[in-house]
């Protein structure tokens, strides 16, 4: 569904900036130790000259991504490929492994890729799906619940993973409500948050699940994602890959876009299988995964490649990213705006569907 953009805006992913890699580990069903290995599946006839290598970053964030792993669809759509998946808790480290060479694809989102595509870093890198657009999945959580609006946080510690979507999210309510000077923000990874929040550390914080249902059962939200999207600022998760290996890999591109379009489907009309592989790899009741996917908008390749997204704005949205970047002073400058216009990678999006 388009969204109703009323200004120029920066697009940013659920991603913090702190956080530490988990390593590679096999595709399937390896996280929840009761859970019986699902049926591999593949969306369309498979196609064994695909020989690719490819290295896959992934995050435990509900959506379509978990699918396709859980479910094994690369593997079997693509049996002659080698494929790794290696885990990561942040945007922020998923950029320093495309500057080390050590991942190929997975996600980043705008935020982190945007810093990466602008100086000192100049990764040469592509977006190549949205994941999802984020609404009630993050929100602002306060520990007084005498506070009933953002403007109780003036003079408050805040804490948020900063080059995050919570973190552009935070300030773009901070700034609106007019006391983005008088609130003290802190930088925590998703995993610092419920220690710091006992301590009495922070008093509100700006996350995603499963530390927003930690936080909540001592708390309570009064701001969410969906309420700045409203305001003009919607945030999304998205993945990229290098330019280089989509050069050399448009066939296992073409696949994986096949197969990430058939899970976004599957969790957009609410499918039990596709909950299911998402609470096996986060180790969630499908109860407690139904209820977060109910905080995202899973979009198709169709809506993706649409005037709103592929086919047209992202590049201009990437663009205004990087100006915000600049603005909260995550970055030292901007690249030419042609970096950012040529971010998003619409072949296999346009040719999915096409369908």
């Amino acid at each position: 569904m388009p969204l109703p953009w009323k200004r120029p805006l920066a697009l940013v992913a659920v991603l913090g900036a702190v956080a530490t890699t988990g390593g590679c580990v096999e595709s399937g069903r390896t996280v929840h130790p009761d859970a019986v290995q699902a049926a591999a599946e593949c969306p369309v006839e498979p196609d064994p000259s695909i020989t690719t290598t490819a290295r896959i970053a992934w995050q435990a964030i509900p959506n379509g991504d978990l699918a396709v792993k859980d479910l094994r669809m690369l593997e079997t759509c693509m049996p002659n490929a080698e494929i790794t998946w290696s885990k990561f808790d942040s945007g922020g480290d998923v950029v320093q492994a495309f500057g080390a060479g050590s991942v190929d694809l997975g996600l980043v989102g705008s935020s982190p890729a945007v810093r990466a595509v602008s100086p000192p870093l100049d990764i040469d890198l592509r977006v190549v799906w949205l994941q999802d657009v984020i609404g009630a999945a993050e929100s602002l959580v306060v520990r007084d619940e005498s506070i009933t609006s953002i403007q109780g946080l003036d003079g408050k510690k805040v804490a948020v993973p900063f080059g995050s979507t919570a973190h552009y999210s935070l300030l773009s309510a901070l700034r609106e409500a007019g006391i983005d000077g008088t609130v003290q923000l802190i930088n925590l990874s998703p995993d610092k948050m419920l220690p710091a929040w006992q301590r009495g550390e922070v008093d509100a914080a700006w996350v995603w699940d499963p530390t927003l249902s930690q936080l909540q059962s001592s708390g309570s939200v009064i701001l969410t994602s969906a309420d700045t999207a409203k305001a003009g600022y919607p945030t999304f998760d998205m993945s990229a890959a290098t330019a280089e290996f989509l050069e050399q890999n448009p066939g296992f591109m073409l696949m994986w876009t096949t197969a990430q379009d058939a899970a976004a489907r599957r969790l957009a009309d609410g499918e039990a299988t596709a909950i299911e592989s998402l609470a096996v790899q986060l180790g969630l009741p499908p109860d407690v995964v139904r209820k977060q996917t109910q905080g995202l908008e899973y979009l198709d390749a169709r809506q993706q490649a649409g005037p709103d997204y592929f086919g047209g704005a992202l590049g201009g949205v990437l663009e205004d990213t990087a100006g915000f970047l600049v603005d909260a002073r995550e970055t030292e400058g901007t690249a030419p705006p042609e970096t950012y216009q040529r971010m998003p990678y619409p072949y296999a999006i346009e040719e999915v569907a096409a369908r």
